[in-house]
């Protein structure tokens, strides 16, 4: 099992930055956030799990995996749709993934090279295919290129662990990209710690 690899340079960084981080990270302890290394199964994933839970996901990957065996843009694209369709998606979804393997087939994305890109290249290069907004990618650069730098402001989980940790009653992008800058260059390590905040405040 591949994790986000990070230490005690960043956590250190962090808690330097500011009292309340360094409490946390205190009190949370090392995060483990599993990665998929391949990002086109990493994104085909990421489509399927959208508006489902997180068991329905498991269920329709494996009925996929079952299906064409290895979940590559070949096996995608020879696949009938009706039969994609069977494993639990809907018309929409099959389109995404037919499109993204469509991609990766005719080659306008390579995504064996996407770790050559910036975040702003990749973001600019997948939000170009049907059913890929900005938060998608973006959970792509953390869980699958392990970038090092993202904090996603279209991620609730991370506004609400913002503002649980701030005691903030809203959060505007202007006071956001302040936290951002603040933690720069290892805001994704930040980012685990804020989606650990917000699960506290739910489990309360």
């Amino acid at each position: 099992m591949d994790y986000f690899k990070y230490g005690e340079t960043e956590l250190e960084y962090l808690k330097n930055k500011c009292e309340k981080m360094a409490e946390a990270i205190d009190r949370i302890g090392l995060i483990k956030r599993n990665v998929l290394p391949h990002p086109f199964q990493a994104l085909i994933s990421s489509i399927i799990s959208q508006q489902i839970s997180t068991k329905a996901a498991v269920t329709v990957k494996a009925r996929l995996s079952n299906l064409m065996g290895e979940i590559s843009s070949e096996n995608i694209l020879k696949t009938k749709h009706e039969d994609i369709q069977a494993c639990g998606m809907s018309n929409r979804k099959v389109n995404y993934i037919k499109g993204i393997a469509e991609a990766a087939h005719s080659g306008s994305v390579d995504f064996e090279k996407l770790h050559e890109l910036s975040n702003e290249e990749i973001i600019e290069k997948l939000t170009a295919l049907n059913g890929i907004g900005v938060w998608t990618v973006e959970m792509l650069l953390i869980f699958s290129l392990s970038r090092p730098d993202v904090l996603s402001y279209g991620d609730l989980g991370i506004r609400n662990g913002m503002m649980h940790l701030y005691g903030l009653e809203s959060l505007s992008k202007k006071e956001f990209e302040i936290y951002r800058q603040k933690f720069s260059p290892y805001n994704t390590v930040a980012s685990l710690y804020f989606w650990a905040l917000a699960k506290e405040t739910t489990e309360k």
